[in-house]
């Protein structure tokens, strides 16, 4: 069966361009490489014996960081392209991933750690945009899907190596080898990718106006919200579920890299084929964002079950069925909800939404966990989660009716005009 996925995979891969190609090895190189994320938290307490607070104050630095990069990626994106915005971001990143091990008081480390997502997260709203370049307008999703697939890919392998390498030898290797790759892999695609524009204009979406069109457009900013609430859901896979490993369980780094492993595993052999059957079926995709959101919040249910391994791998297994859902088809939602001489904006917006989520799902996870302990924050985020479920839904039903309302404007123009 493994074999069969496998072979599926590689078909979908074979069937994009080479650019898309070398985009998804080059995201796989440098995600290997970020062995550093998962164990961030636990370096911190164990390496820089830094407080419950402390380490959340650093996670609301890291968001804060991401936030500031993706919106000046935006900007950068429309202005200069996204090619030169992805090259200096990577490089960038690479050489403050090598600098961080140096900084070990509070401040400092706050201060790196702020300088380091604010650079590294300009690549993601540049890449996004790249895909309208170098993937064809119908094969988008699958695109982004094999990106995100090469992700995690990356975070598969990455955790593994990341915990024999803080066992067999020390947390400083992380940091050099999550640099080295970030620098090997923008080497690798600027020699094999280069800077291309689209060849033709598109028009904007008319509906929504030009000036302040994502402050005008309520069914974004609702995605937004809800892309607030996935993005909760999910970062605290890699802070407090990191900690509920150790402090629980007492795993060992590898042990917590094997659970991080298996959502990369599923991930990997999975979501483009589910994305290949949505977009086939012609499902709706919004209707799988709200299914996705709903797995993610049934997640937590289960490790309310306490001091059960099985619990843990089928929360595992739900909150990536959730990912699965929800991370492709939000994102192309986005892409076609975009003026497109302005995508690089919206898609700044959603990715800002994300890091705002970071700053939130941190520090109100460490508090949570410091006053009232596990289980309180994982019937939290439950509850978040089914609210986050009803809010996706609703918009289902907003996008069609406003579907069908912008139909009946082009009807009535077309008459309008022929009565002229």
């Amino acid at each position: 069966m493994i074999t069969t996925l496998l072979k599926n995979y590689l078909k979908n891969f074979s069937q994009f361009s080479v650019e898309v190609k070398i985009l998804a090895i080059t995201t796989f190189i440098n995600r290997l490489g970020a062995m550093v994320v998962p164990f961030l938290s636990k370096y911190m307490m164990e390496q820089l014996h830094f407080t419950y607070g402390q380490i959340g104050w650093v996670m609301v630095f890291f968001g804060l960081g991401s936030f500031i990069g993706t919106w000046i990626s935006g900007k950068l994106s429309d202005k200069f392209g996204f090619y030169k915005v992805m090259l200096f971001s990577l490089f960038t990143s690479g050489l403050i991933f090598i600098m961080l091990q140096f900084l070990t008081t509070f401040y400092s480390f706050c201060l790196g750690v702020l300088l380091l997502t604010t650079v590294s997260d300009m690549y993601r709203p540049a890449m996004l945009v790249s895909l309208d370049t170098y993937a064809g307008r119908n094969e988008r999703t699958k695109a982004l899907s094999l990106i995100r697939s090469s992700v995690n890919l990356g975070f598969m392998f990455g955790p593994l190596i990341g915990g024999i390498i803080i066992t067999v030898l020390d947390y400083t290797f992380l940091f050099y080898i999550d640099g080295l790759t970030c620098i090997l892999s923008i080497l690798l695609f600027a020699i094999y990718v280069k800077e291309k524009k689209l060849p033709y204009k598109l028009n904007s979406f008319k509906y929504l106006k030009e000036g302040n069109s994502i402050l005008q457009d309520k069914p974004f900013l609702l995605h937004l919200v809800i892309t607030l609430i996935t993005g909760i859901l999910f970062f605290q896979m890699f802070t407090t579920l990191s900690l509920y490993y150790k402090e629980v369980f007492n795993f060992t780094s590898v042990e917590s890299g094997l659970f991080l492993a298996l959502n990369g595993v599923i991930i990997l052999l999975f979501e483009l084929s589910i994305v290949s059957y949505v977009e086939s079926k012609n499902i709706n995709k919004l209707l799988m964002v709200s299914y996705g959101v709903l797995a993610m919040a049934v997640s937590y249910l289960f490790l309310l079950i306490e001091h059960s391994i099985p619990a843990l791998i089928v929360m595992m297994i739900f909150m990536t069925i959730g990912i699965m859902l929800t991370f492709p088809f939000a994102n192309s939602f986005v892409k076609n909800r975009s003026l497109k001489k302005q995508e690089g904006k919206f898609m700044a917006a959603f990715t800002m939404s994300y890091s705002v989520a970071h700053i939130l799902s941190t520090k109100t996870g460490m508090t949570i966990i410091t006053d009232y302990g596990y289980q309180a924050n994982w019937v939290f985020l439950t509850c978040l989660g089914f609210v986050g479920f009803i809010l996706a839904y609703r918009l289902v039903f907003i996008v069609a009716k406003e579907s069908e309302t912008i139909k009946k404007k082009i009807v009535n123009s077309i008459f309008t005009t022929n009565a002229k």
